[in-house]
């Protein structure tokens, strides 16, 4: 198991020459203007190979029908319940969930098993259960496989209350796969100092439509090797790319089917109607959930949710606001160039008229930091297309570096644009540390550093209090 040559120049002719590099130098100077910092740090070129399935990262654990890929999110709006999913591969067993305090008294909780088939795969039995009426600020020990063959205790800690000044670290990963880089990126999260205590993901779990036909045993390998994080601290999900896995060349037609069964998370409690746009308040923070690869027209259910949800924010209860999706609006990567465009122009105004504090995307596997932008007076009849600084307008960042399967992206747009603040070609992770109500401290730390080494960081201050003062 593996561990895992020059002629002569007439000098007239010279400076003639170099008049006219200079005009001209001048002149493109008026439209193109460099922007932030790109990193000078070089990381060695390589490969990043995926962990040989005899790593022990993605060891089953012991006993015969044992509980594996263990994982919580968030179970309500406020931070009272907690999604728990587990699998069960021989039999289905119980779906019955156990769990108490340390002073208290156990109590139980059950759910539901499901399986699906994707082409020549049958998935073993996927139990989600919902514990209710938790207290905040609580760490809760918690048994699966109750009443079975094999039984796993785990322990979570739940949210503290939702309040303006509650202090609250995220973990902010995207884009993770299974690779040798995939794993230093979560060894680097979990021995973080700053210490997260929810994961706000960006989408691309497992990337197990990679492989031949999606191999959906990918998936099971990937809930394994997370589990030393998932089964202790919520992730809080984003759909990629790389979940949608319709494949219609071997009958596979259902978008998102492996994930929508493997990963529950409280939509309905948010009013949604689907599972890939919701949101969840989290101490002073308003987290919501969009998706790139769903329908955002004018007219469609994410739109009209995402409207109506913007107008219920109360920041005088949950002051930072947070938004979620994979492909990002702001990229100044070759890579993914654009894709996020169309639902800049229809969503952009909503988050500056709201003053949005920060969006996180995935997608470009790389890392970048946007000034405050917007573009909102685009129009693609009277063109004038260029963002502005606008103190409204959210700070977009990307963190698509989790290690995936496809390697870095390492070709920059150039000149870096002028709304670019920080770009780098490395993998790694970030936290966002909300102190208070007014301000919060940003982190992002690259895989080759030391674990309390910050490669860019930044204090953030909020729009709303900022902005009202």
């Amino acid at each position: 198991m593996m561990k895992i040559r020059r002629r002569a120049v007439d000098p007239a002719v010279m400076i003639s020459c170099c008049y006219f590099l200079l005009v001209v130098i001048i002149i493109g100077g008026a439209d193109f203007c460099n922007g932030g910092v790109t990193s000078r740090f070089v990381r060695r070129l390589q490969e990043s190979p995926d962990m040989p399935l005899d790593s022990d990262v993605f060891r089953v654990p012991p006993g015969y029908n044992a509980p594996q890929q263990v994982h919580i999110t968030q179970g309500d709006h406020e931070g009272k319940a907690m999604i728990v999913s587990w699998v069960t591969m021989e039999e289905p067993g119980s779906s019955t969930v156990t769990f108490w305090t340390q002073t208290g008294k156990k109590k139980s909780a059950n759910g539901r098993a499901t399986s699906y088939h994707y082409y020549t795969y049958r998935s073993g039995y996927i139990h989600h259960c919902t514990l209710r009426r938790l207290e905040h600020s609580t760490k809760y020990y918690y048994e699966v496989g109750t009443g079975g063959n094999t039984t796993r205790q785990f322990w979570f800690k739940t949210p503290p209350e939702v309040g303006p000044d509650v202090p609250f670290t995220f973990g902010l990963i995207a884009d993770l796969g299974q690779t040798h880089d995939s794993n230093d990126t979560l060894t680097h999260y979990e021995n973080n100092p700053m210490g997260g205590q929810t994961v706000l993901f960006a989408g691309d779990l497992s990337y197990a439509d990679r492989y031949p036909n999606h191999d959906n045993v990918r998936w099971d390998t990937w809930g394994r090797f997370v589990e030393r994080s998932t089964a202790y601290q919520p992730w809080i999900w984003v759909t990629g790319n790389h979940e949608i896995d319709y494949a219609p060349e071997i009958g596979e037609t259902e978008p998102f089917k492996p994930f929508t069964h493997r990963y529950h998370v409280p939509h309905k409690a948010s009013n949604s109607t689907s599972p890939h746009w919701y949101s969840v308040k989290i101490a002073s923070a308003y987290v919501i959930v969009l998706s790139s690869y769903s329908a955002y027209g004018k007219y469609t259910p994410q739109t009209q949710w995402l409207q109506k949800e913007l107008s219920n924010v109360d920041r005088s209860e949950t002051p930072w606001l947070i938004v979620l999706m994979h492909s990002p609006w702001y990229n100044s990567y070759d890579h993914h160039y654009m894709e996020g465009e169309t639902m800049r122009v229809m969503y952009e105004p909503l988050l500056v008229q709201y003053r949005v504090d920060l969006v996180f995307a995935g997608h470009v596997h790389a890392y970048e930091r946007s000034e405050r932008v917007s573009n909102i007076a685009y129009r693609i009849v009277s063109g004038g297309c260029r963002p502005v600084e606008d103190d409204n307008a959210p700070v977009y960042i990307t963190i698509g570096d989790g290690g995936n399967s496809e390697g870095l992206v390492t070709d920059m747009t150039e000149p870096q644009p002028e709304y670019s603040a920080y770009r780098e070609a490395s993998f790694g992770h970030a936290t966002l540390s909300i102190k208070n109500r007014t301000h919060a401290f940003y982190n992002w730390h690259r895989n080759q550093d030391g674990y309390n080494v910050v490669a860019d960081s930044v204090w953030f201050h909020n729009r709303i209090w900022l902005l009202n003062d």
